[in-house]
């Protein structure tokens, strides 16, 4: 498996939030527009979908049990045995028209997740930290598009893309408390090869980044901002990807079909499929939620 395999050709309008779950061995990953969550037991083949009655950004583990989201109007948790969408915040958003989009768990189960304008208007909006102890903190405002977060292998950093911005920021991180400084960049996206998307990081500390409107996930060196290799697919709007598989070394993509025309639908006829890649590369178990 060294080239990219399309797993399912879902046709999905906005597919994102691809992660995995290794202890049950699932991939479960969300299509925004249509308001699913879906998942994907490779080893069988099984799949099962959601219906989560609004726009869903993200999804992860959640250590109470199922599955937590981030939905347009708030923070909510799945029972993946009955399929009930369980309210745990609700989101009044400072200015209208915003939604969740992209997050995931910091290392000791904290919930980040951010907003966005459903018209992109600039700077409306912003990256939230959602603690075990109920407590929700504004991090980064001003934000564009809130999507890829990672941390770094020591802890001690947290990368994020701001997607306008073409880049990847680095903030210092502490994680006994969740604060974070020092913002700077560390990686530039030429818009020639699309928007930074979804973002996930591998067992040597290297961030892969999904390309919208690129055709391709790449992966970076957030040391010297260095690119490291590129991997094409036959769909220009790439999203999320994250290693899943028993030894996780297998990425898999999330892709979108939203917005194209008849003509490039006909170009791209797997547009808003799921994708996988096998490479050399390892990926870090995901963080649970302690929400």
């Amino acid at each position: 498996m060294s080239a990219v395999e399309l797993i399912i050709d879902a046709h999905a309008e906005l597919g994102e939030g691809a992660i995995w779950e290794g202890a049950t061995q699932t991939l479960y990953w969300v299509d925004i527009s249509a308001g699913q969550v879906h998942s994907y037991h490779p080893e069988t083949g099984a799949q099962r979908s959601y219906a989560v009655g609004q726009m869903v950004g993200t999804v992860v583990s959640r250590a109470a049990g199922g599955l937590l989201l981030a939905v347009e109007q708030g923070i909510a948790g799945l029972n993946l045995d009955t399929g009930a969408i369980t309210p745990l915040w609700e989101f009044t958003p400072p200015q209208p028209r915003i939604r969740f989009n992209d997050g995931k768990c910091d290392p000791v189960g904290r919930f980040w997740a951010g907003t966005m304008a459903l018209d992109d208007r600039p700077g409306a909006g912003s990256l939230y930290r959602f603690d075990p102890d109920g407590r929700v903190h504004s991090m980064v405002s001003d934000v564009g598009v809130s999507n890829g977060i990672a941390w770094s292998l020591d802890n001690t950093t947290l990368y994020y893309i701001d997607t306008p911005t073409q880049a990847v920021a680095a903030f210092d991180y502490a994680l006994a408390t969740g604060a974070i400084s020092g913002r700077r960049n560390v990686i530039s996206i030429d818009k020639a090869t699309g928007s930074p998307d979804g973002m996930t990081i591998d067992a040597e500390g290297m961030l892969w980044i999904a390309h919208w409107g690129g055709s391709r996930v790449t992966r970076w060196n957030p040391t010297d901002g260095s690119l490291l290799q590129t991997i094409h697919l036959p769909v220009a709007r790439v999203t999320s990807c994250w290693f899943g598989g028993p030894n996780l070394d297998e990425l898999y993509i999330t892709t979108a079909s939203t917005g194209l025309s008849a003509e490039e639908r006909a170009a791209q006829p797997h547009a808003g499929g799921l994708f996988r890649y096998k490479g050399a590369a390892k990926g870090l178990a995901a963080a649970t939620a302690q929400l």
